[in-house]
């Protein structure tokens, strides 16, 4: 992309997530994805109720009255976007491909996140880790992750989801709240890594599909290509056997995907190209409330 539409379309999507996330998000955001741990607030007279433990010794020896420390929540908090790059995002039969509305989900997030004073960092994968941007705050940060969404040329078109869920495992020692973005199509078990990591970090799946992937259309012979390994062949689809295998494996590739989301308690939502993700966040957003 050259530099200048580059420019153009990171504005156009700034425009548009930071709209999304000043006026339907900020509220949902905040409640929905807490801070981590406490911080000292400040110090009180001791009233009837209060925790003795809370006790600030020092301070009821200088004033001869007892002192208690209050403490609040540190809203602070990192977000990582573990961001999907593998050769099959690039397919769409809609407005959007699924790369288009990854992005716009992802920068949506990204925006949410600074207006809240967190740090959000990012993990693009495919079948390994293509590139970790550390967590960092501001608009620039941004802007520059957004960027990179629309300009990153993966080095390999595989996908390898339980690798990139791992690494962050690895990456961030202290807890955060991770979103993974993807189309979930992987054959490689993800369950194992992604139980651990639930375990310590506040796990959100974001599934973007085609709804053209959900049933195979009756188009006679069709040549297929398949986006991430390369691989060439005919498919006839007049026929109902076929479209039947089909259905099955789609169906079947959503439930071991659900499954797993349920065995790992993630919270988790599907979103369809080319329709508004809006509706399906805030409504996973309350739930989380």
């Amino acid at each position: 992309m050259e530099t200048t539409d580059l420019l153009k379309k990171v504005r156009q999507i700034e425009i548009k997530s930071r709209g999304l996330s000043r006026n339907i998000f900020a509220g949902q955001y905040r409640t929905a994805f807490k801070g981590h741990g406490m911080s000292f607030a400040e110090v009180r007279e001791y009233q009837f109720g209060d925790d003795v433990r809370d006790i600030d010794w020092n301070v009821t020896a200088r004033q001869n009255k007892p002192h208690i420390k209050i403490f609040e929540e540190e809203r602070e908090m990192t977000v990582m976007l573990l961001i999907d790059v593998s050769g099959s995002r690039e397919f769409g039969t809609t407005t959007q491909t699924k790369q288009e509305t990854i992005t716009e989900i992802a920068a949506t997030m990204a925006f949410s996140a600074i207006q809240n004073n967190d740090k959000i960092g990012v993990i693009f994968f495919s079948d390994r880790i293509e590139r970790y941007i550390p967590p960092q705050k501001g608009r620039k940060h941004v802007l520059a992750i957004i960027s990179e969404m629309l300009n990153f040329k993966p080095v390999r078109r595989g996908t390898d989801i339980g690798k990139a869920i791992q690494y962050v495992s690895n990456a961030q020692k202290k807890r955060c709240t991770c979103f993974v973005i993807s189309d979930f199509v992987d054959d490689k078990p993800y369950l194992q890594p992604l139980t651990i990591a639930s375990t310590k970090h506040d796990m959100v799946a974001i599934q973007v599909y085609d709804p053209r992937e959900t049933e195979l259309p009756d188009v006679g012979l069709m040549h297929v290509t398949d986006a991430e390994t390369g691989a060439h062949r005919w498919v006839d689809t007049s026929d109902k056997a076929t479209r039947a295998a089909y259905a099955r494996w789609w169906q079947n590739s959503q439930d071991r995907m659900h499954d797993a989301f349920l065995h790992a308690r993630v919270d988790n939502v599907s979103i369809p190209t080319g329709e508004d993700f809006v509706p399906v966040l805030m409504e996973m957003f309350k739930k989380r409330s």
